[in-house]
């Protein structure tokens, strides 16, 4: 992101209603000139209502967006310098690669010479320059929405926004085009406000990321932010793997909170907010931080916590060892990991090693608004 005085876009208070439905929550952030954003949530969340409402398409029903500190609500969408992409491609099928590119650039009367050398540009950025004069029912779904980001592009908007584009491709062409995306995005310099229900997408994309939740960003921060700190167990659970164990909070040790498990085990873990004893929690451990062990000792494997658990299964993932497990109280929890210890037997009772820094204690909300 460029260091500069103002951001470019800033968002502030924004809130969108649809009759009775809050859609969009008092949401504000502020974006930086060349960076990328990404707006992350399930659906109905808010995330896509909130990029409409910067784009022009949508009005909101109360807030402010700003750009280069100026008013955009009342600047019509064509005026913004705003590029969009959508999840669907929305090619002009009798037009070529080159015609659908151009196409911006046309309806902006721009020399010809001007649109042509443009046009060539931009398909040469998205390592399409072989397919100019193909029609777009001639390409696979990858190189349409190639094509598609090459138009939205062509005409050099500050702010390209982009929604839901790669969630019709598969996995392998999806992960292609994020990579693709990445590099466009370093060599242009362009600001991204992107938008997706795919935290794997959002964390290897981007340079920050907003989860929302019900019309509201619960929290804004880059990958290690929210995955290793996480504000509250909707966080924990949507970014990343994560086991949940329930618990009563008995005692605070300086930075660290005593839970006592169903069994009646004591759990140490670090927690961002305060909690008063005898309350409601979930303890948060990812599976990659849990280890295995026939050992009883929990310091050998360098740890200083253990709870007892019984083997329910183990799959072969290539890289990793999946272990699903299940504590004394038929709590499942799940064990990622690269280390290949001898195979136990299914139903084999084994221990559970993890570290006190590795647990995250949050606020059991369901249970406090039951």
């Amino acid at each position: 992101m460029t260091e500069r005085t103002m951001p470019l876009v800033n968002i502030r208070n924004l809130v969108k209603r649809f009759a009775a439905v809050t859609a969009v929550d008092d949401v504000s952030l502020q974006v930086g000139e060349g960076e990328f954003l990404t707006f992350l949530g399930s659906s109905g969340s808010g995330k896509t209502t909130t990029l409409f409402i910067v784009a022009g398409f949508d009005d909101p029903s109360s807030g402010e967006v700003e750009i280069d500190g100026r008013s955009v609500l009342s600047v019509p969408p064509n005026e913004r310098n705003i590029g969009m992409v959508f999840q669907r491609y929305t090619l002009f099928p009798n037009m070529t690669v080159a015609q659908n590119v151009g196409f911006p650039l046309l309806v902006r009367r721009r020399p010809k010479a001007e649109i042509d050398k443009a046009v060539k540009d931009m398909l040469e950025l998205v390592q399409l320059g072989a397919y100019a004069k193909r029609r777009p029912s001639e390409l696979s779904g990858g190189q349409q929405q190639r094509v598609a980001l090459a138009r939205a592009l062509v005409y050099k908007p500050r702010i390209l926004l982009m929604d839901e584009p790669l969630a019709a491709l598969d996995k392998r062409l999806r992960e292609d085009i994020q990579l693709e995306i990445r590099r466009i995005h370093r060599e242009l310099g362009v600001t991204i406000l992107y938008v997706t229900h795919d935290q794997e997408e959002a964390l290897r994309m981007s340079d920050r990321i907003a989860v929302f939740s019900h019309g509201k960003i619960v929290q804004i921060g880059n990958g290690a932010d929210l995955y290793e700190r996480p504000a509250d167990a909707f966080v924990a659970g949507f970014i990343g793997n994560s086991n949940f164990l329930q618990g009563t909070v008995v005692a605070k040790h300086a930075d660290q909170v005593a839970v006592r498990l169903a069994d009646g085990t004591t759990i140490h873990g670090n927690s961002p907010a305060a909690l008063p004893a005898d309350s409601r929690v979930k303890l948060m451990i990812r599976p990659e931080r849990l280890i295995l062990s026939a050992t009883s000792n929990p310091v050998e494997q360098g740890c200083d916590q253990s709870i007892d658990v019984t083997l329910h299964d183990t799959t072969y993932l290539g890289d990793i060892l999946q272990h699903d497990v299940v504590t004394a109280w038929r709590q499942d929890l799940t064990i990622r990991s690269t280390q290949r210890i001898a195979q136990p037997a299914r139903g084999e009772t084994l221990k559970l090693h993890f570290s006190s820094s590795d647990v995250m204690i949050f606020a059991d909300e369901r249970r406090a608004s039951a």
